[in-house]
């Protein structure tokens, strides 16, 4: 094995916080699918007994968008985004520094314009009441949620952008 790069004395105070919401997501996204299989299987287990789960889809619905929302964060800092490199691969270091860095901006920017519309659309949905079809949960903190999530992937690539080559987490 290399060497471990050095690392600045900020990095620490700076880096930990993030990872520390990085996996807090990871483990709400973790959470989510629990509460989708758990829902289901519950609801399929009293549809045979002909009292099927009052909200099943409401719950599924919310629990999918939690899941969606938080698992962004971390497969952007475990870098499992799909990613097609074959013409990266024909570029010079150069060019793929120069393209990677450009890539992780465009990266950065359309998840913070992501960020700032999912939480102009979480305030309209406070505003204007919206609730889940059945249960008549409100669901604004969804896209909250969504908004959070796509700020934190925003710090992710930057700490990617800061810090070529190293992983912020290990799977």
């Amino acid at each position: 094995m290399g060497a471990t790069p050095p690392t600045r004395p900020y990095d620490r105070f700076l880096w930990r916080p993030v990872k520390g919401l990085v996996l807090a997501f990871a483990a709400l996204a973790a959470a989510g699918v629990l509460a989708m299989v758990a829902v289901t299987c519950a609801d399929v287990a009293l549809r045979l007994l002909g009292r099927p789960l009052v909200g099943a889809y409401d719950l599924v619905r919310i629990a999918g968008g939690v899941t969606l929302a938080c698992a962004l964060p971390v497969t952007t800092a475990l870098k499992g985004h799909v990613a097609i490199e074959y013409f990266f691969h024909k570029l010079r270091r150069r060019g793929r520094i120069v393209v990677d860095t450009l890539m992780r901006l465009l990266q950065m920017t359309a998840f913070a314009v992501a960020a700032r519309e999912c939480a102009r659309h979480g305030s309209k949905l406070l505003r204007s009441g919206e609730v889940t079809p059945t249960l008549q949960w409100p669901v604004f903190w969804v896209a909250w949620i969504l908004a959070a999530a796509c700020g934190l992937t925003v710090l992710v690539t930057l700490y990617h952008l800061v810090h070529p080559g190293r992983e912020m987490i290990r799977p």
